[in-house]
């Protein structure tokens, strides 16, 4: 699978531009959600080859709404990648539990988060 769309959910604007720019510029084009909610309803319509998701958003929060893209047959062969500031060991086993394929912890650097993409491809 060729990785080139990619949905940033994510409450925070400057954690949106901030990954959006940095994927930009690697020749992604980029999508964005500003909660659970959002996201979802993207899904159905533009589905991504990826997705980067939040953990702490109003609402269903980043686990609910990994789990549900994980348990839903037109949706699970989307990978998911978690970038949190949550930075507990448990935060990410219980992230890939959820179905995520992969987990940041906030700040992400460039470098990896590239990388993992690549990783996927």
């Amino acid at each position: 699978m060729s990785i080139q769309t990619i949905l940033i959910v994510d409450d925070s604007p400057t954690e949106r531009y901030y990954l959006s720019e940095m994927l930009v510029r690697a020749g992604y084009a980029v999508s964005t959600a500003e909660d659970g909610a959002d996201a979802l309803a993207q899904l159905k319509q533009n589905r991504p080859d990826l997705i980067l998701m939040d953990v702490v958003m109003p609402g269903a929060n980043g686990f609910q709404i990994t789990r549900a893209i994980a348990r839903d047959p037109e949706l699970a062969d989307v990978p998911v990648i978690i970038c949190s500031s949550k930075s507990q060991e448990t935060d990410r086993i219980w992230g890939l539990r959820q179905g995520a394929r992969d987990y940041l912890i906030k700040p992400v650097a460039e470098a990896d988060l590239l990388a993992r993409i690549a990783a996927l491809s």
